[in-house]
């Protein structure tokens, strides 16, 4: 496929990009038994390093390029480790394996967020190299190869540079949590979390504007929290923040399953739920970890008949969910007859819809539950819906008053 100029997944623009890397002559792709020439300057190693069942990472993917790198002997070489890695690997590898190699060992980890990779790769906001003490050569190597981007770099050890990774993903799960934490009390007091939210984001200390939801998901945030929390476990040190920060995003996802059981008095059996986004965030069709699927599996288990949309990863979703379930091609064909709809991911197919449109399509009573608050309030109301967000179900603002005291 890639050597057709085809992606295996969906994001935005990578297409493109490749096909016109290819026709120029920048880029190929081989079988690494393929490999017959010099590796040249710098060997990138960006393999998968996915969750054990302890939490722990599987290391087996970086160790075989790493393996395969050895055996054919480039002494000078720069290890680029892109993969993330538990902060200390690079440090274990340099000592037991590569440092009698002549290969030199360089941790610089990618910060690319899906559905904005590319343009994350010609804007990041930092670029981080970990090197041994001083290796200014391997340094200066890096920089060449991210020459004509326009970002800062942080120049710090491998080991500090692979912690910066886990730590970014780390503290963006615990802000994500740390809101919709804050959105349920807003729901109890009678609070707005939007205008929480921007509050919030007017402080510079408290960063940019962050929105209630469903939870996180993919292949970063989970498997890197939990590593993170697996990593403290074996040193000794207590992260009680971080399993809080899980412990809120597990129970984030289930709250469209019980404001539905509360809407219908917990009768789930033969009601109609359209779904609308399987991937974990729009522009992607990532369904690693996606909220989507937890909840789609609870409600068939109690009876409910499911509809599905999502304009990009319904292949990858198929086979990962209860054959019952009903993948359709469009916003007005899942609202079709259905009595309830939760909004997972805030697609602009979904955001945009017409849903004038959508609301005849659908049963009463018309319940929407909005797990991203994308939609307008006030609109679904005067359309006829039955709406409930996350942290937005605060009475409405009183009166104007008469009086002119």
């Amino acid at each position: 496929m890639l050597q057709g100029g085809k992606s295996p997944f969906y994001e935005a623009g990578l297409e493109s990009r490749t096909t016109e890397a290819l026709r120029e002559g920048r880029i190929r792709f081989l079988h690494r038994d393929d490999v017959d020439e010099p590796l040249g300057e710098v060997a990138v190693i960006s393999t998968g390093t996915p969750p054990l069942g302890s939490g722990a990472v599987d290391l087996h993917q970086v160790q075989s390029a790493l393996t395969w790198i050895e055996g054919r002997g480039a002494r000078g070489l720069v290890v680029a480790m892109k993969s993330t890695v538990p902060p200390g690997t690079g440090r274990k590898l340099v000592n037991q394996d590569l440092r009698g190699l002549g290969i030199r060992y360089v941790s610089n980890p990618e910060f690319l967020r899906e559905g904005r990779a590319v343009q994350d790769w010609d804007s990041p906001d930092r670029i981080v190299i970990g090197a041994e003490y001083g290796d200014d050569e391997s340094i200066e190597t890096l920089k060449r190869m991210h020459s004509g981007i326009d970002a800062p770099y942080m120049i710090t050890d491998v080991t500090s540079a692979e912690m910066v990774k886990y730590a970014s993903n780390a503290f963006l799960a615990t802000r994500i949590s740390f809101i919709n934490e804050i959105s349920s009390l807003c729901d109890r007091v009678g609070a707005s979390i939007d205008d929480v939210s921007e509050g919030l984001s007017m402080d510079e200390r408290t960063g940019v504007k962050i929105h209630a939801g469903v939870g996180y998901g993919g292949s970063c945030f989970p498997k890197d929290v939990r590593a993170l929390d697996y990593i403290a476990l074996t040193s000794g040190v207590n992260v009680d923040l971080l399993r809080a920060v899980i412990t809120v995003n597990n129970r984030q996802r289930l709250l469209p399953l019980h404001s539905l059981r509360e809407r219908f008095n917990g009768a789930l059996v033969g009601l109609r739920v359209s779904i609308m986004g399987l991937s974990f965030k729009p522009n992607t069709d990532d369904v690693r970890d996606a909220p989507s699927l937890g909840l789609i599996q609870a409600l068939v288990d109690e009876g409910a008949e499911v509809l599905a949309f999502d304009p990009q990863a319904s292949e990858a979703a198929r086979g990962q969910l209860p054959d019952s379930v009903r993948l359709v091609d469009g916003p007005l064909e899942a609202a079709d007859r259905a009595q309830a709809m939760v909004i997972i991911t805030e697609w602009s197919d979904v955001v945009d819809a017409d849903w004038e449109d959508v609301a005849r399509c659908m049963l009463p009573p018309r319940f929407v539950f909005d797990g991203r608050n994308a939609l307008d309030p006030g609109k679904m109301h005067r359309l006829g819906f039955e709406y409930v967000g996350i942290g937005r179900n605060h009475p409405p603002p009183p009166p104007p008053r008469t009086d002119h005291w």
